[in-house]
C-alpha cells in the first residue's frame, strides 16, 4: 500500500486570510469540469477554508460570475 502525503492548505501555505468571490480564476481551481465543489479529500484545503471556500463560490455562482453547471 502506497504512504499517502498529506496536502497542504493552498490558502495556508498562501497566507490568504479572505477567500474573495471575485477572484474567480482562484475558484476555478476548486471546482470541477461539472461546475461541483470539489471535496477538501481531493484538493487538500482544510476545514477552515473549505467553509469560507464554500460560500464564496456559492457567492460568485449568484451573481453569475461561475456557472451553477455545465451542459
Amino acid at each position: 500500500m502506497p504512504v499517502q502525503i498529506k496536502k497542504q492548505c493552498y490558502f495556508c501555505t498562501s497566507n490568504v486570510n479572505e477567500i474573495d468571490y471575485k477572484d474567480v480564476e482562484t475558484l476555478k481551481r476548486f471546482i470541477d469540469p461539472q461546475a461541483r465543489i470539489t471535496k477538501k479529500r481531493r484538493t487538500g484545503v482544510c476545514a477552515l477554508h473549505q467553509r469560507k471556500l464554500a460560500r464564496a463560490i456559492k457567492r460568485a455562482r449568484i451573481l453569475g460570475l461561475i456557472p451553477f453547471f455545465t451542459q
